[in-house]
């Protein structure tokens, strides 16, 4: 069969085309694996894996297989007081050796597939304490494996964990927390593994780029330790433990400048006249009631713990003063009221002791009038009947005399017992209400900055 003229460029261009994409496949596997290598030397994975059996660890019934444990902090998400744990995505590195995966064919190391892991005995490494994890699989499944001649295999994945942390809370918002990311073996005791940190983790990769909203990472520290656990035997366990400083100024915005204005504006009443009894009685409830309002707000992202926290103790010191100004009013207006309830009982006991007084003068004139009469007609009688008798002997006119002092005398005692009753009513009579204002004034605050000043130390130091 003869070809068309017109075609044999193309087929010729095909052909060529064809050798370019082989060589350039070629050429690619050859920058993965090394250019120095040939195809020929890479070692064959089936005869390999031939008789390798993944149920059993390297070395069994001899002694534990070494992992050698790394830690990459890619972020901190998310740190929750409420739910007391928080989200970090990490890149977990184990390091072990399997003498049997060795191989003489190169000296080089080989990246593998991440579909390889299936084929491989991988330590079971679980976070302790976390609550959910999971690994990344876009676009594929974020794994590494490195397979060096001596049978040392790096395996490597990105994982983000939700974990537990416990914090106290007592100083929250001026508090440190540390918390742990706890790596262990699920099924192996130490018999059979041991963990240890990698002599390249002396610090923690991306940890000190780290910015978090509300803490600061001041420091941090690697833990081995041996858990012995009765029923199962002894696991080993390595921690990364972090400290956590709290970021105070959104705090400080947030809570501490809102209770510290409302207690100021509590205040303003103090300056109100006593009269303008709905201003005064509207600012307090105000202030009263918008104090509760932020108290309510700042607790409902915490957990509902039996511990009393540095903020729930400030709010409350807020709360009383902003109540005890209205209560102050409370007190002010009852004492300025009792005044002018006094003062009208005083004006009308005076009234009707001087209504009595005047009384009893018209009476005593009445009375003496007629005496004077009664005498005069006695006078004129014994005149006509009998010898005239001196003046001194005259009842009316002697006697008159004689009782007069005698008033006087029975007066003196009902003036000094009034006396002594006004004298002890002095004693006891009520604060003036502008007074009060004005102890208000200057007692409030200075009571407020020493208490401030309390707290500060005591929650800072």
């Amino acid at each position: 069969m003869e070809i068309p003229t017109f075609l044999l460029p193309s087929l010729g261009l095909l052909f060529i085309g064809g050798d370019m994409f082989t060589w350039a496949m070629l050429s690619d596997i050859g920058d993965y694996v090394g250019k120095d290598i040939q195809i020929s030397w890479l070692p064959n994975l089936d005869e390999l894996m031939k008789g390798y059996a993944r149920n059993f660890r390297p070395g069994i019934g001899g002694p534990p297989v070494n992992v050698s444990m790394a830690i990459e902090v890619a972020s901190i998400d998310h740190i929750s007081e409420a739910n007391m744990d928080y989200t970090m995505t990490v890149y977990l590195r184990q390091s072990w050796h399997d003498d049997r995966l060795s191989f003489n064919h190169t000296n080089k190391t080989l990246g593998l597939d991440s579909r390889f892991v299936d084929k491989l005995w991988v330590p079971d490494t679980f976070i302790v304490n976390a609550k959910s994890a999971w690994f990344h699989d876009v676009t594929v499944e974020n794994k590494l494996i490195r397979l060096q001649p001596n049978g040392v295999i790096l395996y490597s994945s990105r994982i983000t964990s939700t974990v537990a942390c416990d914090m106290d809370l007592t100083k929250y918002p001026m508090d440190e927390q540390e918390c742990m990311l706890d790596l262990e073996s699920y099924g192996y005791s130490s018999e059979d593994i041991v963990y240890h940190w990698s002599e390249s983790q002396k610090h923690i990769h991306g940890l000190d780029k780290l910015e978090l909203s509300q803490f600061t990472i001041t420091d941090y520290r690697f833990v081995t330790e041996m858990m012995n656990f009765k029923s199962a035997g002894r696991f080993p366990r390595l921690s990364l433990r972090f400290e956590l400083r709290r970021n105070r100024g959104v705090y400080i915005i947030q809570s501490y400048m809102p209770s510290i204005l409302l207690v100021a504006m509590s205040w303003v009443s103090f300056w109100i006249s006593q009269t303008a009894v709905p201003a005064r009685v509207s600012l307090g409830i105000t202030t009263v009631l918008t104090m509760t309002t932020l108290m309510v707000s700042a607790r409902s992202s915490l957990p509902r713990a039996s511990a009393i926290k540095a903020l729930d103790v400030y709010f409350w010191i807020c709360y009383v003063f902003v109540f005890a100004a209205l209560i102050e009013y409370a007190f002010a207006h009852y004492n300025a009221d009792y005044r002018l309830k006094e003062k009208a009982k005083v004006k009308a006991n005076k009234l009707s002791s001087e209504s009595i007084v005047k009384n009893g003068k018209q009476a005593m004139v009445l009375f003496s009038l007629s005496v004077t009469g009664m005498n005069q007609g006695v006078m004129i009688s014994n005149r006509h009947g009998r010898p005239q008798r001196s003046s001194s002997e005259i009842p009316g006119e002697g006697g008159s005399e004689e009782a007069e002092p005698r008033r006087r005398r029975s007066r003196q005692p009902e003036e000094s017992t009034e006396e002594k009753n006004c004298c002890s009513k002095c004693v006891c009579k009520p604060i003036d209400a502008d007074t009060i204002d004005i102890y208000a004034r200057a007692v409030f605050p200075f009571t407020f900055a020493v208490v401030n000043v309390i707290y500060w130390v005591a929650y800072t130091m």
